[in-house]
C-alpha cells in the first residue's frame, strides 16, 4: 500500500514538474451568401456556418486559437476580430492588416487569447457587416467569472435593410437627402407659431429656426439612413428570440450592437439592469434602468426576474425610427408586452456650440433642453445637402478634463420616464487587472468633420485618401482629445489598443475599445501605445467610415524611424492564405 501510494506521489510530482502547455484550439468558419427568413421575409445574407449572426466563438483566456475561414463568395470577404488584443497582421482589415480573402481561398488566423469578457468579430470588406456577417466572441476568464448567475444569453443587436450597402451608399452619394422624410418645412413653422401660447414663445420659436438656419442644420438630424429593421441574434420583432429563466436566477445578459449604423436606447420594463462589464472589461456594478449603446460596445449586464412572466428586452433606436425586440420568459411562445415608440429628441443650437445655454441645462428625462416636450415638436428631419460644418464650433466647459466630462452626457437625451436612471459613461469604475499607465507624454487632438454636399465624412477634414496615417512610438503614452464638430453621434473605435476614458476619475477609467462622442462635444482618452503595427482608427457608423472617416494609427517600434505606413516585420507563426 505504502509503495502504491509513493508511486502515485512520484506521478504528480512529475505532471508538475512538466512544462505547462497552453490551451489550443481550431475553428472553422465558412463564408457564403444564404437565404433566411427575418419576420417572415426571405432576405439573402452574407452568413458565417450559413446561419445570421454567426456561430458564437467561445474561448478561454491563455489559450492559442486557429480559426481557418473558407471564402465561398464571388468576392473579397474578411473577419476582424473587434476588440481582441493580437498581431496586427491577424487584425483582418483588407489593405492595412492584410490582403483580404480572396474568393475561394482560405486563411488562417492564429493568436493568442490575452483577455476576457464580451466581445465580437464582423467582416471589414465592404457592406457585408451591414448584410449580415457578424457574431458574438465569449471569451471566459483564466481565474473564472467574477459574477455566478443561472443563466447566460448572449443579446446582440443589428440593423438589416432591404437594400444592399452599396445601393445605400451610392443614394446619399448621389442625394445625401435621400432617406429625409421628416425635413422641416414652412408649414411646420406656421404650425408651431400658430400653437404658441405668446409672444415671447413665438420669438423663441423664430430664434431657433434662424440659429438652425445660420447652421444650415436641422436638429432631428440623428441618423442618415432609415428603413432597417432591427434584429436581436439574427431575429426581427416579430420572430421574438426568447431566453429561457426560472423565477429568482440571475440571469447574465452579454448585450453587443452589432450594427451598420444603429445607436439604442436598451431597457426590460419592470426590470433593474445591474451594468457589471463595459467593452469586454469588468467594472463596478451600476445599478440603471435604461442605457445608451453604440455601434460596436458590449454591456454585460444581470438581472433577476422574480415573477411568472415575460419580459421584454427592447431596444430602441436613437431616432425612434424602430425597435429590436426579444423576450425572457419561463416558458417558450410567452411574450411581453410590444414596446411603444417614444419621441425622438430634438438637438438644440446650444448643443453645437451656438447660443449662451449651458450644459447643466442637460439631462436624462423626458423633456428636451429647453423643457419642451418633443412629442410637441416638429419631428422633421436635416436635409443633408446642406449642412455645413464648417460653422460649428464644438461646446465645451473650461479646460484639461473639464470639457472632456461635459462631453459624457447623452445627445440628445434618451428622455426615459421621469425617476428612472440612465447609464451615463461618467458612472463607469473598472475592477481589477491592475496596470501602470505613465501619464501622457504628449496630446493629440483630433477633430470630427464631415463635408454633407458630398456625404463625405473626415478626421481634421482630411479623408482617409488624403491623410491616412498618425504615427506613435512603442511604449509611449498619449492623450487623444476628439472634438466632435458634426451633429452626429460618431462611435470611435480603435484597434488593437485599449482607450482608457477620461470620465472624471483618476483611478479606475474605465476601459474601452468603442467611445461615442455625441455632437458637439469634445471626450479625451489615454492610450499606451503598447503594440507594434498598423492600426485602424475609424467612426464604426458603416457608412462614415467608407466615405473616410478611417485614419491608420502607425505605431513603430522604439529606435526605429517612422515611414509612413510602411509595413512592419511579419511575426512568426502568422496566418496564411491559400487556394
Amino acid at each position: 500500500m505504502a509503495s502504491r501510494l509513493r508511486a502515485a506521489f512520484v506521478a504528480v510530482l512529475l505532471l508538475l514538474l512538466l512544462p505547462i502547455q497552453a490551451f489550443a484550439a481550431t475553428y472553422d468558419l465558412v463564408i457564403d451568401r444564404t437565404p433566411v427568413v427575418i419576420d417572415g421575409k426571405t432576405r439573402r445574407v452574407f452568413s458565417i456556418n450559413g446561419q445570421i449572426a454567426g456561430p458564437t466563438l467561445r474561448w478561454k483566456e491563455g489559450e492559442d486559437v486557429t480559426i481557418n475561414v473558407v471564402n465561398r463568395l464571388e468576392e473579397e470577404t474578411s473577419i476582424h476580430w473587434h476588440g481582441i488584443l493580437l498581431p496586427y497582421q491577424m487584425d483582418g482589415v483588407p489593405m492595412v492588416s492584410f490582403a483580404g480573402i480572396k474568393p475561394g481561398a482560405t486563411f488562417t488566423y492564429r493568436f493568442k487569447v490575452r483577455q476576457s469578457g464580451t466581445y465580437w468579430y464582423h467582416s471589414h470588406s465592404g457592406g457585408q457587416e451591414q448584410e449580415g456577417m457578424y457574431a458574438p466572441i465569449v471569451i471566459e476568464p483564466a481565474t473564472g467569472e467574477r459574477y455566478k448567475v443561472a443563466r447566460d444569453y448572449v443579446v446582440m443587436l443589428s440593423d438589416q435593410h432591404a437594400m444592399s450597402a452599396g445601393a445605400i451608399l451610392r443614394k446619399l452619394k448621389q442625394e445625401p437627402g435621400y432617406f429625409n422624410d421628416r425635413k422641416r418645412t414652412l408649414p411646420g413653422l406656421m404650425r408651431d407659431l400658430g400653437n404658441a401660447r405668446s409672444g415671447a414663445e413665438r420669438q423663441a420659436i423664430i430664434a431657433d429656426r434662424m440659429a438652425w438656419g445660420e447652421m444650415r442644420m436641422d436638429p432631428t438630424d440623428l441618423a442618415d439612413v432609415t428603413g432597417y429593421t432591427f434584429l436581436v441574434n439574427g431575429r426581427g420583432p416579430t420572430d421574438n428570440w426568447t431566453g429561457l429563466f426560472r423565477p429568482g436566477e440571475k440571469v447574465r445578459l452579454r448585450l453587443i450592437n452589432g450594427s451598420a449604423m444603429s445607436i439604442f436606447d436598451v431597457r426590460i420594463p419592470g426590470l433593474g439592469l445591474k451594468v457589471v462589464q463595459a467593452d469586454g472589461n469588468d467594472v463596478k456594478p451600476v445599478d440603471v434602468d435604461e442605457l445608451r449603446i453604440g455601434v460596436g460596445e458590449t454591456y454585460d449586464l444581470i438581472v433577476e426576474p422574480r415573477e411568472d412572466r415575460a419580459y421584454t428586452i427592447e431596444a430602441q433606436s436613437i431616432d425612434r425610427r424602430g425597435f429590436a425586440r426579444a423576450t425572457l420568459a419561463t416558458r417558450e411562445g410567452m411574450a411581453g408586452q410590444l414596446p411603444v415608440l417614444r419621441p425622438p429628441g430634438l438637438l438644440t443650437p446650444a448643443d453645437m456650440g451656438h447660443g449662451a445655454m449651458g450644459h447643466g441645462a442637460m439631462g436624462h428625462g423626458g423633456t428636451n433642453h429647453n423643457g419642451t416636450d418633443p412629442s410637441t415638436m416638429d419631428h422633421s428631419q436635416m436635409d443633408h445637402s446642406k449642412m455645413d460644418h464648417s460653422t460649428m464650433k464644438p461646446a465645451t466647459v473650461g479646460q484639461a478634463s473639464s470639457d472632456t466630462l461635459a462631453g459624457l452626457v447623452h445627445v440628445p437625451p434618451v428622455a426615459a420616464l421621469p425617476g428612472t436612471k440612465v447609464l451615463s459613461y461618467a458612472d463607469l469604475e473598472r475592477l481589477g487587472r491592475g496596470y501602470a499607465l505613465p501619464p501622457p507624454s504628449r496630446t493629440v487632438e483630433v477633430r470630427l468633420t464631415g463635408n454633407m454636399d458630398k456625404f463625405i465624412w473626415s478626421f481634421d477634414d482630411r479623408k482617409y485618401s488624403e491623410s491616412p496615417v498618425i504615427n506613435f512610438t512603442e511604449g509611449e503614452t498619449v492623450r487623444l482629445v476628439f472634438r466632435n464638430e458634426t451633429m452626429m453621434n460618431h462611435p470611435i473605435h480603435l484597434h488593437g489598443l485599449w482607450m482608457d476614458l477620461d470620465n472624471g476619475r483618476s483611478e479606475g477609467r474605465p476601459r474601452k475599445h468603442v467611445v461615442i462622442v455625441p455632437p458637439g462635444r469634445t471626450v479625451a482618452v489615454t492610450v499606451q501605445m503598447s503594440e507594434v503595427g498598423r492600426w485602424p482608427f475609424h467612426c464604426h457608423l458603416l457608412f462614415h467610415m467608407m466615405t473616410g472617416m478611417f485614419r491608420e494609427f502607425v505605431v513603430h517600434p522604439r529606435g526605429s524611424a517612422r515611414p509612413a505606413a510602411t509595413p512592419l516585420p511579419a511575426p512568426a507563426g502568422g496566418g496564411h492564405a491559400h487556394h
